[in-house]
């Protein structure tokens, strides 16, 4: 009786926990969709509100009128998925090596993933920009693409090889005695086993390449280059004062990408994101 009970109070509390938690989460994005709605009266006012009272759509037209995040929006685009894509055909293959080969290479090579983890992006930059310089990278989107896949790939690595680490041998011995070589193996037998954490995989990549800002600064100089995190600052003025309604409008189409990328392989996420904590 006892145990029905706490059971019984638990679980509103649980549900309560779990509604505190998804609202402390989307009060950002609410906000922000709250601000691009509104008129610059109703930002101005001493009294804010949740939903405006006035709605309208002029700050999504002045923000496109003033910037363009059309184009912004492609650059950040490309730069994130071909960063992206790279990072996993990159990744799976030196995964599948760690687990399958073992040495005292691979343990100091995971040892090394985690250490590089450690060190602030701010360090690298002066050095970065000097190597990309004398290759003549500076102010390309390629040699932004091969930074952003260079600080991705050591955790790639990392989350992909808990996921090989799951995939059973003996399928692999299977193809072998049918005359299946190592690529073979690795594209037909193992890749799709690691569907889940591939997808994983790829949106974090994705993700961290979308919203990164500092090496997108110091390394494009070209306004038709510039990703959609540089053309949102020109929001800011001179004097540091930020127009928050065309601001606002932008950052929140800014944040549609990433958001219906979650929605159509959300439930391939779950499951990787699991499976990769059971796993590893």
């Amino acid at each position: 009786m006892s145990t029905a009970r706490r059971g019984g109070v638990g679980t509103p509390l649980k549900y309560l926990a779990l509604l505190g938690y998804l609202v402390f989460l989307a009060f950002p994005l609410a906000w922000l969709a709250s601000t691009a709605l509104k008129t610059p009266r109703e930002m101005a006012s001493l009294d804010p509100t949740w939903i405006p009272r006035h709605p309208t759509l002029a700050n999504f037209a002045e923000a496109f009128r003033e910037q363009n995040l059309t184009q912004s929006a492609g650059n950040s685009l490309l730069v994130a998925l071909t960063a992206a894509v790279l990072t996993v055909l990159l990744a799976l293959p030196a995964a599948y090596a760690l687990v399958r080969f073992r040495s005292v290479l691979n343990k100091l090579a995971l040892a090394w993933v985690l250490v590089s983890q450690v060190f602030p992006f701010i360090l690298v930059i002066i050095p970065l920009f000097m190597i990309l310089k004398q290759l003549d990278l500076v102010n390309t989107r390629g040699g932004l693409i091969l930074v952003y896949l260079t600080f991705n790939l050591p955790f790639a690595l990392w989350m992909l090889q808990g996921y090989v680490r799951g995939v059973p041998k003996e399928l692999e011995e299977a193809a072998s005695v049918d005359g299946a070589g190592r690529l073979r193996v690795l594209r037909t037998v193992v890749a799709p086993l690691l569907a889940p954490g591939v997808v994983a995989t790829f949106l974090f990549a994705f993700i961290s390449s979308w919203n990164e800002f500092m090496f997108a600064l110091v390394l494009l100089k070209d306004p038709d280059l510039a990703t959609l995190p540089l053309t949102l600052v020109r929001f800011t003025g001179a004097d540091g004062v930020a127009r928050l309604g065309p601001l606002a409008a932008a950052a929140l189409l800014a944040t549609i990408p990433s958001l219906a990328l979650f929605a159509v392989i959300q439930r391939r996420l779950t499951a990787g994101l699991l499976a990769g904590a059971v796993k590893g």
